[in-house]
């Protein structure tokens, strides 16, 4: 579970602070012209996004949750999506190099938890990302 909440954080921090830095996609987020620029970053964007838009989401999660993201009893280890799939190149690292790289991601994950909470206090207290402003 801590890897898995790791790896959302990681893609919560980029995402945060791609949207807080004006990346949006461009066009319309629904068919009444509500743009991609309209809604704004943080827990604004909850409020901002439409209901239906809302639901696709959510289903789109679960949908991941239940039949994509599933540890595979056969895996090498916890967390390890592959699904004999995709490898990259992971079969050709040594058992200290794989350890290693495991590690490190659990403690890139742990920052990324505390560093995505930090964000969302910071959006609630009001205070800039961005010193002096």
């Amino acid at each position: 579970v801590e890897i898995k909440h790791g790896r959302i954080s990681m893609l919560a921090v980029v995402g945060y602070l791609a949207t807080e830095g004006g990346v949006r996609l461009p066009g319309d987020i629904d068919f009444s012209g509500t743009s991609f620029a309209s809604i704004p970053s943080g827990f604004g964007a909850v409020s901002a996004i439409p209901d239906g838009g809302l639901f696709q989401l959510f289903a789109f999660i679960g949908f991941l949750e239940i039949f994509v993201m599933k540890d595979i009893t056969g895996g090498e280890f916890i967390g390890d999506f592959r699904n004999g799939f995709i490898d990259y190149g992971w079969d050709s690292f040594d058992e200290e190099t794989k350890f290693s790289k495991r590690a490190i991601e659990l403690n890139q994950g742990r920052a990324a938890m505390m560093g995505i909470l930090a964000l969302m206090v910071h959006e609630k207290l009001g205070v800039s990302l961005i010193p002096g402003q």
